[in-house]
């Protein structure tokens, strides 16, 4: 949580009891360093940053999205909000029963070139938008449709429930670029490398590798948008190698972290 220093950067969650329409948008300018207290809605929320990196965190994990890519939270999950730099938020809020397709994880969603601008469409209607055979409500439920169809990216970082080794986990997030081994963590824990190594898969669905390389990933997303340099940010989070970097940045990105900003 952020110090009380920072208390000018917390985001004012809204004040509904219940939605305007089925589909409702919020519109915001954010600063670096914004977030919001944990808090949650009675509709799902999709938030989608046009330029800036969101972060969503719940008990179950954190999500990233990039530019291009958003975040689906679904009702009455507990979570709060980040943004490590400048971002341009379109978050929209959709009733339950708009979306009954809608399971019930959160989830980071590639946003398509149509649903970007049909998401800009729609954030320039009135909250009380017309209904029924009109042009608004035709854009409505085209937009649904491209939400319901968007891809599912891994973008997500699992957290362990066990107690102790979630406290090793949160050391590494705060800290990515430091070189813990499993071997050190078992050994911190009071147990051996295979029954910690058992112990991360079931807990996080990942092994210690692939979680600790994407905490790093991410963790990079931040100084990237900030304009810092490739070899800036992989040293900040860990790698030693600035082509390693970009091979384990295109592999889990699908784009070089120049390409990623760029496009």
């Amino acid at each position: 949580m952020p110090t009380n220093g920072h208390q000018q950067l917390e985001r004012r969650i809204p004040d509904l009891t219940e939605l305007p329409r089925p589909l409702y948008a919020r519109v915001e300018s954010l600063s670096a360093g914004s977030w919001t207290q944990a808090h949650r809605h009675d509709w799902v929320q999709f938030s989608y940053a046009i330029s800036g990196v969101l972060g969503v965190h719940t008990a179950e994990g954190s999500f990233f999205a990039p530019p291009q890519w958003a975040i689906w939270i679904p009702a009455d999950l507990e979570h709060h909000v980040m943004t490590s730099t400048r971002a341009e938020m379109r978050s929209l809020y959709v009733h339950r029963d708009a979306c009954p397709w809608a399971d019930e994880r959160c989830r980071v969603l590639e946003v398509t070139p149509l649903a970007r601008e049909l998401i800009k469409a729609f954030c320039q209607l009135p909250a009380d938008y017309s209904q029924g055979d009109t042009q608004d409500a035709r854009l409505v439920q085209v937009l649904l449709h491209q939400l319901a169809a968007l891809p599912e990216v891994g973008f997500c970082l699992p957290l362990p429930r066990h107690a102790r080794l979630l406290a090793l986990c949160n050391e590494l997030i705060e800290q990515p670029d430091q070189n813990v081994t499993l071997q050190v963590w078992a050994e911190r824990l009071g147990t051996s490398e295979k029954t910690l190594m058992r112990l991360f898969q079931r807990e996080t669905g990942l092994s210690f590798r692939a979680w600790r390389q994407r905490t790093r990933l991410l963790s990079s997303l931040g100084s990237l948008e900030k304009g810092d340099s490739v070899t800036s940010a992989a040293l900040s989070c860990g790698y030693d190698s600035t082509s390693a970097f970009i091979v384990a940045f295109k592999g889990m990105f699908g784009l070089t972290p120049g390409e990623l900003f760029k496009h």
